[in-house]
């Protein structure tokens, strides 16, 4: 099995030849930072495409096929587009909630994106609330959108606002019950504990029904959550033309836009860190010679198959049903998920307690 904390090892010793113990913190900072702000980017043009070819083999088209190789470079040309579009100024309105409402959309998507592990010793942060941590700021991202739909003035952005503060808190309960039943099975808040938890088994397979009703939970309630098809009632542009953020032109714009794309990455990835061993490879306990040759596929294409994976099946629920009314929206999650998931911690506990994991 491939373990990348060497190089960081090495990285840091090099760093700490010839700096001084603080500037080596400051440029080992510096370097994650700009690490993480290029992957962020080129994931985001991936998955924009990745819909794009999705949604156009459900309907018959072939997408994006003029900028580049088989379109490859058609997001890279809409980077650049959006780019060089104008900021346009609107009066009447509160510019500093305006201007603040993206960036804390982008830095609590940002924040949630630096905990997935990637691979075995790459990781950007661990510590023993790892799993919490990832919760808490995943959920500042509703701040935001209620500050732009509220300071922008107007009623459609007002209206989708709320309604996608209503669905983001409701479906919150479902995640962070889902994920709660998988942290009693590994018995750790830790990232690097729960993937290490899953070196024999994955936690789908160790964790018996409960494990798999809470992974469905969690894939439904994920899919609300970053507001997607079919729950994509906050910009439902029959109702709301671009729901909370009609009044955004630009740069701010693309905020919203590219937290969106990273926002279904992040949903798959903590899908795949809980459910389905994060970077560790497919185990079968008593197959040595199998697990030997799993071992040598690299942590980091785990990781990502994984997730790419995962996110297939959330586009797919896009292009597949219509959207749901806010009333169905609500009683989805409050008449059924929401008792579903209680009955199924307490069966997870049930189950631990009885010693019945594999």
């Amino acid at each position: 099995m491939y373990n990348l904390s060497g190089i960081t090892d090495g990285i840091h010793q090099f760093l700490s030849s010839f700096l001084a113990p603080w500037l080596t913190v400051t440029v080992e900072c510096v370097l994650i930072g700009v690490l993480l702000l290029l992957v962020y980017s080129v994931l985001a043009l991936f998955y924009i495409y990745y819909e794009r070819k999705i949604c156009a083999a459900f309907q018959c088209r072939l997408g994006p096929n003029r900028v580049g190789p088989l379109g490859l470079l058609q997001s890279v040309a809409d980077m650049f587009k959006i780019l060089t579009k104008e900021l346009i100024h609107l009066k009447n309105i509160d510019k500093f909630l305006f201007a603040l409402a993206p960036y804390l959309v982008i830095i609590a998507s940002m924040l949630s994106f630096a905990v997935l592990p990637w691979g075995n010793g790459l990781q950007i942060i661990d510590f023993n609330i790892g799993i919490f941590f990832l919760v808490a700021v995943s959920s500042i991202g509703v701040l935001g959108i209620l500050l732009a739909g509220w300071s922008s003035n107007n009623k459609f952005t007002l209206i989708g606002s709320m309604r996608s503060g209503a669905q983001m808190v409701s479906y919150e309960l479902s995640i962070g019950l889902s994920v709660l039943t998988m942290i009693c099975l590994a018995g750790t808040m830790s990232v690097g504990g729960i993937v290490d938890a899953q070196s024999d088994l994955w936690f789908i397979f160790k964790g018996h029904i409960p494990a798999f009703i809470a992974f469905c939970i969690y894939l439904v309630a994920g899919t609300a959550e970053t507001n997607r098809g079919p729950f994509d009632l906050p910009e439902a542009e029959s109702e709301l033309t671009a729901g909370y953020h009609t009044e955004y032109s630009g740069i701010h714009f693309g905020f919203f836009y590219l937290a969106e794309y990273l926002n279904l990455f992040i949903v798959a990835g903590v899908a795949s860190l809980l459910f389905l061993g994060g970077w560790m490879p497919f185990h079968i306990p008593g197959w040595e010679g199998f697990n030997h040759i799993m071992d040598y596929i690299p942590g980091t294409l785990w990781f990502l198959g994984k997730a790419f994976v995962l996110s297939f099946i959330i586009i797919w629920f896009k292009w597949t049903f219509p959207r749901l009314r806010i009333d169905q929206l609500l009683t989805l999650e409050w008449k059924y998920l929401l008792p579903i998931n209680l009955f199924n911690l307490a069966l997870m506990v049930c189950i631990i307690v009885c010693g019945f994991t594999l």
